[in-house]
């Protein structure tokens, strides 16, 4: 019994992975970013989000940029992206490293 449970978890966690892992490719080339006037810092350890265009299935929708705390000492934010592709743009997202 504990075998089964094991392995059903396993599968559910590969396919939840590999749903995540399918790219979306856009035909329309995404809009220049909007500058944006940063309010103030709500404090040292805050740290700037750029906003960013996001694909909405239909056209760009921009995401307005925010303060954040980083999840831990020393994290650094990668911003989100989209990368050219022989067909289109695929949105990579932003992520802490």
């Amino acid at each position: 019994m504990r075998k089964l449970i094991l392995t059903t978890l396993f599968g559910i966690a590969v396919g939840i992975g590999s749903a995540q892992a399918a790219e979306i490719v856009i035909k329309l080339r995404p809009p220049i970013s909007i500058h944006e006037h940063r309010a103030m810092r709500p404090s040292p350890r805050h740290v700037w989000i750029a906003g960013y265009h996001r694909w909405d299935g239909n056209a760009y929708a921009w995401t307005p940029g925010r303060w954040d705390v980083p999840p831990r000492e020393h994290a650094v934010w990668v911003a989100p992206r989209y990368e050219r592709r022989h067909d289109g743009y695929v949105f990579v997202e932003g992520r802490w490293r």
